[in-house]
């Protein structure tokens, strides 16, 4: 759970003037950017923005937990943005099939050549946000969803899960996909943009990689995150130690995995201070609190 959610629930609990305007204010950017992630369009982000906390005013203050507070408001939230969304160009409908995201041999082959050739390094650091952000919103919508509550917006598994209406079992499965669908994607934009990696086969000739090297692909997010029982670990770790191949794209999905956690969208600044005053006038009225007044105000 991201610490800002964490920080607003205790700070809803203070009850005083100040602590409740930082609070709404936290709300607001949690809202906002989880809806630009998920959706991509910063009017209907606003939007969204608006009409969710102005409806969970009145709630905010029963909610006494962080956790029961993230899991209402990103499914308050989702629902929300979900009625106003625009659908992304090149966002495919269905759910990407797992032969689609394995690496072929031309890609493992550019990555064991040059391990330093990273997406991050082939992209400037100014377009580097934007570019993850249009990549995201690439991603078939229950993809999407699960990478953006769990990678992004740093709630659990079960978390994750209870706001989706999944089971546990599958929001991991669909998150290894969208992982590696945002790494795939990265390295095609940064090929595109560097034009370092030659097409080296067609899609029919190209060879499929061993067995047990995509039985380990199909699984590294239930190693990254911890989720593989001891044995099936010490088994891929077995596996990928004595595998070059496996080494590099396990480094490059890590990476495509960190840049996902540090995207953030954030709102305009006067747009966000106008709406807090409102929001927070209104939030104070309903349970039944005097605003604190303005400093250098003359008794």
């Amino acid at each position: 759970m991201r610490p800002e959610l964490i920080r607003a629930s205790k700070l809803l609990q203070n009850g005083s003037p100040r602590a409740a305007e930082e609070a709404i204010g936290l709300l607001q950017n949690t809202v906002y950017g989880f809806s630009m992630k998920v959706c991509g369009h910063p009017e209907d982000a606003e939007d969204t923005m608006q009409e969710v906390l102005y409806r969970s005013l009145p709630y905010l203050a029963k909610i006494q937990e962080p956790r029961a507070l993230a899991v209402w408001l990103y499914t308050v939230t989702r629902n929300r943005c979900w009625r106003m969304r625009r659908k992304p160009a090149g966002a495919p409908a269905h759910t990407l099939s797992l032969d689609d995201l394995m690496p072929n041999e031309a890609e493992l082959a550019h990555l064991l050549e040059d391990t330093s050739q990273t997406p991050e390094k082939d992209l400037l650091n100014s377009e580097r946000q934007s570019e993850l952000h249009r990549v995201v919103l690439k991603l078939p919508v229950p993809l999407r969803l699960v990478l953006v509550l769990h990678d992004m917006e740093e709630l659990t598994t079960d978390e994750t899960a209870q706001v989706l209406g999944l089971q546990p079992g599958t929001v991991r499965v669909r998150l290894h996909r969208a992982r590696l669908a945002v790494r795939k994607l990265l390295q095609q934009t940064a090929t595109e943009a560097t034009h370092h990696l030659r097409k080296r086969a067609s899609h029919q000739s190209l060879k499929r990689r061993p067995a047990d090297c995509r039985d380990i692909f199909a699984n590294l997010s239930e190693l990254i995150d911890d989720h593989a029982d001891p044995a099936t670990c010490e088994r891929m770790q077995a596996h990928i130690d004595a595998c070059p191949a496996c080494v590099a794209f396990l480094g490059d999905l890590r990476r495509a995995i960190d840049r996902c956690r540090s995207l953030e969208t954030p709102c305009s600044p006067a747009i966000t201070n106008k709406l807090n005053a409102l929001f927070t006038r209104e939030y104070l009225d309903l349970i039944g609190t005097k605003p604190e007044p303005k400093s250098g105000n003359k008794m």
